[in-house]
């Protein structure tokens, strides 16, 4: 019998290994907004656990434009074969379709829930110039001062827009929204007294708020945020509302149940990695991982919540 020399097999062996895993497509997962955010951090450490767990290539497309609809769209007309997956902060999911009368897409219809994967708080932020230390004291300050009740968020539409329309119709205030187009001018202008108070991601706040810079009076879950643990939610204040941002995955609508269950599996792995938790947490992300019946529970109960606040806003996108 002839043998095979060792470095010979070694080298047969790579090749078959290689040959394997080329013969299955590079999964691709879409990110309907720009790089550089904390949803692109976390959709880019997923496909790398991916890539391990799968062995198989797992890469991250930014596909941003039209608010994120554009990506989204793009996922629901890709293969349902487990090959494309949509990773998408909670608002073209829950928000969009109060939002936009011809909605290119119905997030229930065209999309399987895969796995949550975090969670996120929202907050309220004042300037120095603002004498209010919690929100009772914000509230009496408005309605001392109405040339004040100006109120900024990230854009117009966007999730903390429209909780700040559920915190004024609680504490019965006539605020006036300024859309601003992302959170850099908007805190540039808190800090230097243009704006009195600002609405976004607690994430998107916590630096300035621990440089003294600005004042974070409330956090919009249902626990005080583990980053600011100094800040009280809008319930403890007295105002019984909450508002809870996520980030999750989905694929298209027909993918088979065998595959959902597989990429469950490994998003939900890569989730509960320490790295993962850790990073995450630096972002005021708390990790979650769900199963997709959980999942697609959240993403009902989330529509219904903001639906009639979406509404009592009046907003319509130009």
């Amino acid at each position: 019998m002839r043998v095979i020399p060792i470095a010979f097999a070694v080298l047969l062996g790579l090749t078959i290994h290689a040959a394997a895993q080329g013969s299955e497509p590079p999964i691709r997962i879409v990110l309907p907004y720009p790089a550089g955010g904390v949803g692109d951090i976390a959709a880019r450490m997923i496909a790398e656990s991916m890539r391990v767990q799968l062995n198989r290539p797992v890469i991250v497309e930014n596909k941003p434009g039209a608010a994120g609809r554009l990506g989204v769209q793009s996922v629901k007309e890709a293969p349902a074969d487990g090959s494309v997956l949509l990773f998408t902060p909670i608002a073209p999911m829950a928000l969009f379709p109060h939002v936009y009368d011809n909605l290119a897409y119905d997030p229930t219809r065209d999309f399987q829930p895969v796995s949550q994967v975090g969670t996120f708080d929202l907050a309220v932020a004042v300037g120095a110039n603002v004498p209010a230390s919690n929100l009772r004291e914000l509230v009496a300050w408005l309605e001392a001062h109405p040339d004040k009740t100006v109120y900024g968020t990230p854009a117009a539409g966007s999730l903390p827009h429209f909780f700040a329309v559920m915190f004024a119709r609680q504490a019965g205030l006539d605020l006036r929204h300024v859309a601003y187009k992302g959170n850099a001018q908007a805190v540039t202008d808190l800090i230097g007294g243009h704006l009195p108070l600002f609405f976004t991601s607690t994430q998107d706040l916590i630096e300035p708020h621990q440089a003294g810079r600005v004042r974070v009076l409330a956090t919009s879950g249902t626990a005080r945020s583990p980053a600011l643990p100094d800040v009280a939610t809008f319930t403890e204040a007295g105002y019984r509302i909450r508002g809870e941002g996520w980030y999750g995955i989905y694929a298209p609508a027909a993918t088979p149940a065998r595959q959902i269950a597989r990429l469950n599996e490994a998003v939900r792995h890569a989730i509960a990695t320490p790295q993962f938790g850790e990073r995450m947490t630096t972002f005021g992300v708390q990790p979650t991982g769900s199963s997709p019946e959980e999942f697609a529970r959240i993403q009902k109960s989330d529509s219904d919540l903001w639906g009639p606040v979406v509404k009592a806003s009046g907003f319509k996108p130009e």
